[in-house]
């Protein structure tokens, strides 16, 4: 059983979270090793860049019933005050070695609360336990589920994001990838509430934030962002207020 720090002891650095989900460190950690973190499904460690050891299945894409396009928004509460929610995403690859992750930001205005304020498969939970991460691999790949009642009242914004292992090493990027979607459903029912299925992909993006939730007059409402950059995890920690030295 692969043990999970989950909290960090003080401001997050690089090597704090390249350490992280690992079964034990291994010497000094750098930008560069970030994405070599020993994940549950026990990946090759540093695979040679022309042919990285990846076994990515096709997925049948569900069915999407209440889908929007990029830059809607839609309210998620139309019917009453909902309890929790569960953001379940998935996606195909055209590439074989792209290996692809889902982390979530949980923001106060566009910066995460502190330096452990983001969920992904090396720390599953939030501080608050009310946003979790799972593999689910039968409908959707990876479920973010959330619970309103335990949410932190400063988190305003939960943003949605898919990575690709070792893209800068390994010359990939979100052009290799197609299905990539979003949908949201009610935890008690599994019916949908709204879904994006990204029709854009970018050959200089690493990263693409698919979707987020924020609160609006007290009312959560989902965006459907699809926009991509060109950084890795620890690039993206940079860019929601992760200190990382």
């Amino acid at each position: 059983m692969v043990e999970l720090p989950m909290r960090s002891s003080g401001a997050m650095d690089r090597q704090s979270i390249l350490s992280i989900n690992q079964i034990k460190v291994q010497g000094v950690r750098d930008k560069k090793n970030i994405l070599e973190i020993n994940r549950p499904n026990n990946r090759e460690k540093n695979p040679a860049p022309s042919q990285p050891q990846i076994n990515t299945p096709q997925m049948a894409m569900p069915k999407l019933n209440n889908t929007i396009r990029k830059g809607q928004k839609a309210p998620l509460e139309n019917a009453g005050k909902l309890t929790g929610i569960e953001a379940c995403l998935g996606w195909n690859v055209k590439n074989p070695a792209c290996d692809v992750d889902v982390s979530a930001f949980l923001l106060s205005g566009n910066k995460v609360i502190s330096d452990d304020w983001f969920v992904f498969y090396g720390q599953p939970d939030s501080p608050d336990n009310s946003t979790s991460i799972s593999s689910d691999g039968k409908t959707d790949r990876q479920v973010v589920t959330i619970d309103f009642t335990k949410i932190n009242e400063k988190v305003e914004k939960i943003v949605f994001v898919l990575t690709i292992n070792e893209a800068l090493e390994n010359g990939l990027n979100f052009n290799m990838v197609q299905d990539a979607y979003i949908r949201i459903l009610k935890p008690d029912t599994k019916s949908e509430i709204v879904s994006f299925l990204m029709d854009e992909y970018y050959e200089n993006a690493t990263s693409m934030m698919i979707g987020e939730i924020y609160k609006h007059n007290g009312s959560w409402k989902f965006n459907a962002i699809g926009s991509g950059v060109a950084r890795d995890l620890a690039g993206l920690c940079e860019l929601y207020g992760v200190q990382i030295d």
